[in-house]
């Protein structure tokens, strides 16, 4: 406790009221929209902290958030798409470590971000509900391919909602079983940042007031998304992923000159 308390006299009280209240607002539209909550805490967080320690911080308060989603939305999950998904994104996050300084996460990141942006056609602007029949057994290879593409590169956003959408998953299911699949992978890369040692205790506590704040968030997103509808929670989602896209897209652009 009173390396707790030494911590928190050594860093501004601005910082810890400002990440409790980005955690709390982007949580409260992941919740609403069906994720990116990570992705909308990168430029807030890195200006606050340091770009170079901000991913540790958010996966952290990530891995706070899901836990409590976990608690929300329990009776939601399909767990049938967990057990294909988790075991082979573990395998692509550790993967994806052993190579991640020899290759170029610019392309990647474009690449996705075009993927993203070309959704809002693929569903004819929310007015499909699917536009590819995606079996539980492909969550296999996707969930390594995600895991090690997201390792390389940070957060990569929404990028999984199109496959569960075309898995039939909706609103609280959606929310629900991207949350166990990422809270599972979460714990993972969290055990690899304290096994080599990334975390200082300054570390720590901003993670736990940024996830606390997120926890707050989603309390509030899932009353929101009560009252949605199927079809406005689709829209939601589909601009929530054309957002994402093109913003992937700017910061990636100049890897094409």
């Amino acid at each position: 406790m009173s390396i707790v308390l030494n911590v928190l006299q050594t860093i501004p009280n601005w910082h810890l009221v400002g990440l409790f209240a980005a955690g709390m607002i982007a949580f409260i539209i992941s919740t609403v929209s069906g994720g990116g909550g990570a992705m909308l805490l990168i430029p807030v967080t890195s200006s606050m902290i340091g770009t170079a320690v901000a991913p540790p911080v958010i996966n952290l308060a990530t891995l706070i958030s899901n836990a409590s989603r976990l608690y929300l939305f329990w009776n939601d999950i399909d767990w049938s798409l967990t057990k294909y998904y988790v075991p082979s994104a573990i395998l692509g996050a550790w993967l994806a470590a052993l190579v991640f300084s020899r290759l170029d996460a610019g392309w990647i990141q474009l690449l996705v971000g075009v993927f993203l942006v070309s959704t809002i056609f693929q569903y004819k602007f929310g007015k499909v509900d699917k536009t590819f029949e995606m079996p539980k057994a492909g969550f296999i290879p996707l969930g390594f391919i995600i895991a090690f593409m997201s390792t390389l590169v940070g957060g990569l956003g929404p990028i999984l909602n199109p496959f569960y959408m075309n898995a039939g998953l909706e609103k609280e299911s959606l929310i629900a079983t991207k949350t166990a699949n990422s809270f599972f992978v979460g714990i993972v890369q969290i055990g690899s940042y304290a096994f080599f040692g990334v975390f200082t205790a300054k570390l720590w506590v901003y993670g736990l007031v940024l996830g606390l704040g997120a926890v707050v968030g989603n309390v509030i997103g899932k009353r929101f998304l009560t009252g949605m509808s199927i079809s406005q929670f689709r829209v939601m989602l589909l601009m929530l992923m054309v957002i994402s896209g093109l913003i992937m897209i700017i910061r990636n652009v100049n890897v094409l000159f």
